[in-house]
């Protein structure tokens, strides 16, 4: 009925299929694919502080840095997944969710694009890069109902890619 599953492109082997880490957590953790380092946004923002400023177009480059995890997600039509930040990640890696919660609907799942691929998305705000390993730790992730409005008459239409597609 639901569940997490390796995403195509992953070996099955490399990659820990999130679960919860004592008897009564609501979430369920999620492991990085692979080693990776997030810069410090503040480099980017001190090499410059005049252009920074001003609104220069150069800091628009400024983008949070996707820490991919190999899952993808199933469940009922009816539920979706949030995503969450480890309450640890602001407090030892400087880390902070870009869109502060993933909301993953559940169609989702295997889209064409990237295979439902769940995806933490960061901005590193400590004044050095933040270094993730391979199997660490960098989010959890809680399924629950979707409630809607009386006066929801539904959407006809089908997602047509993955991350971030349904505003284009």
């Amino acid at each position: 009925m639901r569940g997490f599953k390796v995403c195509k492109k992953y070996d099955a082997d490399e990659v820990e299929l999130p679960k919860r880490s004592t008897t009564h957590s609501a979430g369920y953790d999620f492991r990085a694919i692979e080693d990776l380092i997030i810069p410090s946004i503040w480099g980017g923002v001190f090499s410059n502080v005049k252009a920074f400023l001003s609104g220069s177009e150069e800091f628009s480059e400024i983008k949070p840095h996707k820490v991919h995890t190999g899952i993808k997600a199933y469940y009922p039509k009816d539920e979706v997944l949030y995503l969450f930040n480890r309450s640890s990640g602001p407090l030892k890696k400087g880390l902070i969710m870009a869109n502060s919660v993933g909301v993953i609907d559940p169609d989702y799942y295997e889209n064409e694009e990237n295979d439902g691929e769940l995806i933490f998305c960061f901005y590193n705000f400590f004044p050095r890069d933040t270094e993730i390993k391979k199997g660490e730790k960098i989010g959890q992730a809680i399924f629950q109902k979707i409630l809607l409005a009386d006066e929801d008459e539904g959407i006809k239409q089908d997602r047509k890619g993955g991350f971030g597609s349904t505003g284009q």
